[in-house]
Order: C-alpha cells, then sequence, then structure tokens
C-alpha cells in the first residue's frame, strides 16, 4: 500500500513568513505599506522600497515598534541603475531574498489616448511595466542560486478587462499579468513561483474613492457585489497568502482583489427597484 505525499505541515500560522526576505516596491503607503506591515507581522525581514523619504521612515518605525525587522531605501523603482544597486546592497546583506512584490505602479499623469504622444506612453509603460523588469531581473539569479523564491506583481483589475479610460495603462498592466504568467512557466522548474494582484474599489491616497462624500451617498451594494469599499489590508492578505507557503502548489495566476468588480462585468445592482441592470443610471 502506497501513501500518499503530504506537504510539510504548517506549525506557526502566526508567523507564515518566519524570516524570510522579502522586498516591497512602494513599500511605504497605501497597498505596498499594508503588504509590508502583514509581512513583517509574519515574521518576514521586510526591505522596503520606496521614493518617500518620510513615508518610508514612518512605516520604519511602526514595524519595528511591532517587534518586526525593517530597512527602507529611498530609490525610484524606474530608474535601472538604481534599482541595481539597491538590489546589490540587500543581497550584500542577506545573500539573497525569498519574496520580491513589484507594487509600484500609476495611472497619473492621465492623457486620454486621443490626446497622448510617445511620451506620454513612455511614461506609463515605466511607470506600470519596464521597472517591473529590471527589479525582478536584479533578484532573479539569487533566487534561481538558492533554487526558491516567490514573486508577487500587483497590477489592476484593468489587466483582466477593457479599459477606456486609458487603454494604454490597461496594456501595461495586461503586460504585467501576461509577465506573471511566462514568468511561472520558464522559472517554475528553478523553484520561483510568480502570481499576479489585481486591485480595484481599494481606498487608497492615489484613488481615492470616498473623497466627497457621505457615508450613505455611495451605492457600495451597487458598486462592488460584496458590498464595500475595499482596504489596503484586503490586498495585503493576498499577497501574504501568495508569499507563503499556503500557496506552495499555485503558480502564473492572476488574481482579481476586487470585491467581484470584474466577475459583475458591467452590471450593477439597483437599489430602487432590487434587480440587476447594465446601465448605471438611477442607482
Amino acid at each position: 500500500m502506497t501513501t500518499e505525499p503530504r506537504p510539510e505541515p504548517i506549525e506557526d500560522w502566526t508567523n507564515l513568513l518566519l524570516d524570510r526576505v522579502a522586498v516591497v516596491t512602494g513599500g511605504a503607503g497605501g497597498i505596498g505599506g499594508a503588504i509590508s506591515r502583514l509581512f513583517a507581522e509574519h515574521g518576514a525581514i521586510v526591505e522596503v522600497v520606496d521614493t518617500d523619504v518620510d513615508a518610508s521612515s514612518s512605516i520604519i518605525d511602526e514595524i519595528a515598534a511591532g517587534g518586526g525587522r525593517a530597512t527602507a531605501h529611498h530609490i525610484d523603482v524606474c530608474d535601472h541603475d538604481a534599482v541595481q544597486e539597491m538590489a546589490s546592497s540587500v543581497l550584500g546583506r542577506h545573500g539573497s531574498i525569498d519574496i520580491l512584490v513589484n507594487n509600484v505602479g500609476d495611472y497619473r499623469p492621465l492623457v486620454r489616448f486621443e490626446d497622448s504622444s510617445p511620451a506620454d506612453w513612455d511614461t506609463i509603460l515605466l511607470l506600470n511595466l519596464r521597472h517591473v523588469l529590471s527589479v525582478t531581473r536584479a533578484f532573479l539569479p539569487a533566487m534561481r542560486a538558492q533554487r526558491s523564491g516567490c514573486v508577487v506583481n500587483v497590477h489592476s483589475v484593468e489587466a483582466m478587462r477593457g479599459y477606456p479610460g486609458d487603454p494604454v495603462y490597461a496594456a501595461a498592466k495586461a503586460g504585467v499579468a501576461q509577465l506573471t504568467s511566462s514568468m511561472a512557466v520558464r522559472y517554475g522548474r528553478d523553484g520561483i513561483r510568480f502570481n499576479g494582484i489585481g486591485p480595484d474599489l481599494t481606498q487608497t491616497s492615489q484613488v481615492d474613492y470616498l473623497a466627497g462624500y457621505e457615508p450613505d451617498e455611495l451605492n457600495w451594494e451597487s458598486w462592488a457585489p460584496v458590498g464595500r469599499v475595499g482596504l489596503p489590508e484586503d490586498q495585503a492578505r493576498v499577497a501574504l497568502f501568495l508569499a507563503s507557503d499556503l500557496s506552495g502548489f499555485v503558480t502564473g495566476h492572476n488574481i482579481p482583489v476586487d470585491g467581484g468588480s470584474h466577475a459583475g462585468g458591467g452590471w450593477f445592482f439597483s437599489r430602487a427597484d432590487r434587480r440587476f441592470v447594465n446601465r448605471p443610471k438611477g442607482l
């Protein structure tokens, strides 16, 4: 009688990332800040990469006050040379890393396609796609050498649906999603997993869904199937799952973390007559 193989048991559910080195780009605020905090709470040694000096100092102090370990790197990940220097510093201190979270991205400056120029396209592609190549390439050899690693790419739900507001932004995010799947296939046999997160409807200073509204003015029951605005911690919890051994057999996937907006497919729930409509008028 043969015995089915079983994964190694998880002995400590409060320290899912104990002593693992995690690099989080854009890790000082918003979704990145929530990821940095949660990873540190679960025992990770967090390398926070961010251009905001004050926010970086604040989150490093916050993590330290909670007994966690974190270091800040004040660089712009769109600067390829600065990325190489940062990676050399991190690898010089730790030898390798276990987790990379590529979180930097921005829809701004928003320029409608008919008014856009090649310079606008270059800016959006640099902010949302090319730096992911730079940062991933900087750490990939060390992960391959140790034959283990996990990469979590934070892109957008707009990577997985049509986005009329800025098709170039959507294309850049879709590039990250496709890169995620392709890298998973290419480097899975080296022990490296790649997965992506597609946020939507998540309240941050970058995308402020609540500004200018009273709490009862926004019909979240219509807007999001889960019936509420998302929080950075919602994204962080999925990142923790993807970075930990809980997802050891998951790779190459892009998960919408959006309260169901992608699944809704443009349908809205009308509070007035309690039915679904595909025209938002009068909701």
